[in-house]
């Protein structure tokens, strides 16, 4: 599930494909299955956290889900081997036998996901595990100055609310999973991402944070919305001896073992 805002574009994307793959590489490492029979990627995007399950588990049935039919297109052109499906998590349920539900960076746009995570951790058997992780960067100055980046220009009208919800606690996580989880391991991960200027900085989010906000203006809108929100980033993010930026990224994980 990923928001109403036009289809995604998984060449942007997969611009910072590698510093985008770090954090499912390390949630699939805290993930203790040997042998899972049939493993689903929530929100598979263009196929490069499932290249990682398909990798882990060979003998498995891997299954990748989106809700973006040209994430879903490329995913398939990426790992023709395995299954992707065009679905919205928010009423989607997993087969009988899956053992591992693996959600990278997808549930922060699904409604009331905490109910939706504590439906799937539900439905797994004994011994599954659903694994989550999700950006917790809603107060970082990216985010901040996208809000006040559409507030104080003349495309405020047309924009509205676009900003995502901040996360829940660990606690209320804790509160509603762990009652359906024998082991329920919650930790959050601050990344720094070098990248060059803040130019980079709004490039990496026109893929995904941006998005709703960019959505609704013309091409001239969405250029003057861009020059003033990478004005504010560079104030923000000053640039290091070697002209690089470091953009601070923090991200919360979920295991749960059912």
């Amino acid at each position: 599930m990923r928001s109403a805002a036009e289809d995604w574009n998984p060449k942007l994307y997969l611009k910072f494909e590698d510093e985008r793959t770090r954090p499912p590489r390390d949630l699939l490492a805290q993930v203790p299955l040997a042998r899972p029979r049939r493993v689903v990627d929530i929100g598979c995007g263009p196929g490069n956290s499932t290249e990682l399950l398909v990798e882990r588990w060979p003998q498995a049935e891997v299954t990748g889900i989106d809700s973006s039919p040209n994430m879903v297109a490329q995913a398939t052109a990426r790992l023709p081997a395995a299954r992707f499906e065009q679905a919205d998590i928010s009423n989607w349920a997993p087969a009988e036998g899956t053992d591992v539900l693996f959600g990278n960076a997808v549930f922060q746009w699904v409604p009331d996901h905490l109910a939706v995570l504590e439906r799937l951790l539900r439905a797994l058997p004994e011994d599954g595990v659903l694994a989550v992780q999700m950006p917790d960067n809603v107060n970082e100055p990216s985010h901040r100055l996208m809000g006040e980046t559409a507030a104080s220009g003349p495309w405020a009208a047309k924009i509205g609310a676009a900003q995502r919800d901040v996360l829940p606690t660990p606690a209320e996580y804790y509160e509603r999973l762990k009652p359906f989880a024998r082991r329920l391991d919650i930790w959050h991960t601050l990344y720094n991402h070098p990248l060059d200027g803040a130019a980079a900085i709004a490039e990496w989010f026109k893929s995904t944070g941006l998005r709703t906000f960019l959505s609704p203006l013309s091409e001239e809108e969405r250029a003057g919305f861009l020059a003033d929100y990478i004005a504010r980033v560079a104030k923000a993010y000053p640039e290091r001896f070697d002209g690089k930026v470091l953009l601070r990224f923090p991200r919360l994980f979920i295991v749960a073992v059912r």
